[in-house]
C-alpha cells in the first residue's frame, strides 16, 4: 500500500517554496513607512505606500532573458497594479509581479548589472 504524501509527516515537515512561472518575479515588498522624511510620525491608519522591494525568486524564463537584468536579492521599484499577493507562512508582503511591472533596479555606484553577454556561445 502506497503512503499518502499529504499524511506523511516527513513530507509535511519539508519547507515549501514559491517559484514564479512565465515572465514573472517574486518580490518581498518593503515595509510601509510610518514616518515622513521630515520626521513627522503618522497615525496608525495612515501609511506612505511603498512600491519597492527585494527580488526573492525569478522564473527560469526571466533568468535566461538578456532583456531583463534582474537577479535574486536586487532591490527594485515596481508597479503594484498587477501584483498577485502570496499567502505564505503568514507573510503578507510577498507578491508575484509580471517582469514588465518592474520599472527600475537600484544599483550602488560602480555596481554593474549582470551581463549575460560575457558567456561563451
Amino acid at each position: 500500500m502506497a503512503k499518502d504524501p499529504l499524511k506523511d509527516s516527513s513530507a509535511a515537515s519539508k519547507l515549501e517554496t514559491v517559484e514564479p512561472i512565465g515572465a514573472r518575479v517574486l518580490i518581498r515588498k518593503d515595509e510601509d513607512r510610518k514616518q515622513t522624511k521630515t520626521g513627522i510620525h503618522l497615525p496608525d491608519k495612515i501609511e506612505i505606500p511603498t512600491i519597492t522591494g527585494r527580488v526573492v525568486a525569478i522564473s527560469a524564463k526571466v533568468e535566461h532573458d538578456i532583456d531583463y537584468p534582474i537577479k535574486k536579492y536586487d532591490r527594485v521599484l515596481f508597479n503594484p497594479k498587477h501584483a498577485v499577493p502570496v499567502e505564505f507562512e503568514g507573510d503578507n508582503r510577498l507578491f508575484v509581479i509580471p517582469v514588465e511591472d518592474v520599472v527600475a533596479v537600484f544599483r550602488k555606484p560602480g555596481e554593474e548589472s549582470p551581463s549575460r553577454h560575457d558567456k561563451p556561445f
